[in-house]
């Protein structure tokens, strides 16, 4: 049984005068923080603020890139040759280390964004390739990985810092992947039931699918999205779960 996880959300979604989530509340339950860079969702001062309370709670900051769209909050997947996809990565890890670097706060993990994130689940390539384009920019960056898929066969071939990670309010297909969100029950909202998948997932050292089935996996980070409405009492029903469970909570990496 893993004795300790992170335990990380999505945030930094809003947009203007749109909010996302209640980021503020969420980071005093979680260790870590992966934060939009602007392309998916975003802007340069959400980008500031969330970074700002981020690092005033410990909180470990992340880069959290997606596709350039803004309307499809990054879950509409995209087609983009492997320069120019590189140079998004680029561009957004290079946004975040420069707003995180102005407050003094360090960036200190990767992990992609919706349909980008999905595709590269399935294609190795594709994940090399937007993990080299990272690894350009910082290569002390720890790599999150949907634990179990194609993008750990890429993390493991690149030979970098990596966490596997499932996640607390999604479900799973037999090969690892998530379900489909057009799918019903492919979001979880019952904070208790996501507790208990997740506690039985840790101590199973496995992701559970939802035919049942046990994929054995290295869980270092739990996720769950910011942008759930019953985030913020997932992340603490999830939190009291796994202290229950005497499992410790860090920010990955420590």
């Amino acid at each position: 049984m893993t004795e300790q996880v992170d335990l990380n959300a999505d945030m930094g979604e809003s947009f203007g005068p749109w909010v996302m989530g209640r980021d503020d509340d969420i980071l005093g339950v979680v260790t870590s923080a992966n934060i939009a860079c602007g392309f998916h969702a975003g802007d340069p001062s959400v980008m500031a603020e969330t970074i700002r309370v981020a690092h005033t709670h410990g909180v470990g900051i992340g880069a959290h890139p997606g596709f350039p769209d803004l309307q499809g909050f990054g879950r509409r997947r995209m087609q983009m040759g492997r320069e120019d996809l590189q140079a998004a990565i680029r561009y957004q890890v290079g946004a975040i280390q420069g707003v995180a670097r102005a407050q003094g706060a360090t960036v200190r993990h990767f992990k992609l964004h919706g349909a980008l994130s999905n595709m590269c689940s399935e294609n190795e390539a594709m994940a090399r390739a937007c993990y080299e384009a990272a690894l350009s920019v910082d290569p002390d960056l720890i790599i999150l990985i949907l634990a179990a898929t194609a993008q750990q066969k890429a993390v493991e071939a690149l030979k970098c810092r990596w966490a596997g990670e499932i996640f607390a309010d999604r479900a799973y297909n037999d090969d690892a992947t998530l379900v489909d969100r057009a799918r019903e029950g492919a979001v979880i909202h019952d904070p208790a039931h996501a507790a208990s998948r997740i506690v039985k997932m840790v101590q199973a050292g496995a992701i559970i699918a939802e035919s049942g089935a046990h994929i054995p996996a290295r869980i270092d980070t739990i996720c769950l999205h910011g942008d759930n409405e019953a985030a913020l009492q997932i992340a603490r029903t999830v939190r009291a779960g796994l202290e229950t469970a005497g499992i410790r909570l860090a920010p990955v990496g420590t």
